[in-house]
């Protein structure tokens, strides 16, 4: 049995209750006694997995699982204060990293890693459009996961209105910038934005930018992997810091 794993109706009523980070909640097709505890996930923007009888059985090693169980999160999350907190003990500019959308765990491991790389002093990552922190990503982070602050928030614009009224300059990475990323000034307090892998920064999201940055293509391919963008994006807002 996963040690992540909690089963049985009254264990994730108890969990949907509770502030535990919850990765998804996992319910046996066709069954409809548990339609009150996936409302309430679905109202709390889990992602709920229908499955077969037999895979929580494997799952709970065929305990009375009720047809239902949750997958809580092994990654225990920050806010946003502590990444503020940590910036000041260091006697630095706050530099966070801002994630609308990212959806594959290898690319968010990829970017937790150059974060925590970069000296970034956190990451802050919607929960209803980003994928959690699962074994994928954090085995690709190579063990940023424990050196790195993470928060995810509910509502991601309105986390941006708190960092610029603490200072921080908002920044996108956007094919359609209106600068090169080798032209921004990044050395301040900053956040730096990146969308989604197909669709990229959400319009919403886009229009709480100060500016919009992009990275110069010299060759034939149009973009490049949002995992590499970033990469980029960090590793010059390093070196206008230093």
């Amino acid at each position: 049995m996963e040690d992540n794993i909690v089963f049985g109706r009254n264990a994730v009523k108890e969990l949907l209750a509770g502030d535990r980070e919850i990765d998804r909640l996992i319910a046996v097709k066709g069954s409809g006694r548990n339609a009150d505890l996936i409302a309430e996930a679905k109202k709390k923007h889990i992602p709920v997995i229908s499955a077969e009888k037999q895979k929580l059985d494997k799952m709970t090693d065929k305990a009375n699982h009720q047809g239902i169980a949750a997958v809580i999160s092994e990654v225990r999350y920050a806010d946003i204060g502590d990444i503020f907190t940590l910036a000041k003990s260091r006697g630095e500019a706050p530099f966070v990293i801002i994630l609308d959308g990212i959806t594959d765990p290898h690319n968010l491991g990829a970017i937790m890693r150059t974060a925590c790389s970069a000296g970034c002093h956190g990451i802050i990552m919607s929960k209803r459009r980003c994928c959690p922190i699962n074994g994928t990503a954090a085995k690709v982070a190579s063990g940023a996961a424990e050196h790195l602050l993470i928060s995810r928030v509910s509502n991601l614009a309105a986390a941006i209105d708190d960092l610029k009224k603490e200072g921080l300059w908002i920044t996108g990475g956007d094919m359609y910038g209106e600068k090169s990323v080798f032209e921004a000034d990044f050395s301040g307090p900053l956040g730096i934005v990146v969308g989604n892998e197909g669709e990229g920064i959400s319009r919403l999201i886009k229009e709480k930018c100060d500016f919009l940055v992009n990275i110069p293509m010299q060759g034939p391919t149009e973009s490049l992997n949002v995992s590499v963008a970033c990469g980029i994006l960090i590793y010059e807002a390093l070196r206008c810091r230093l």
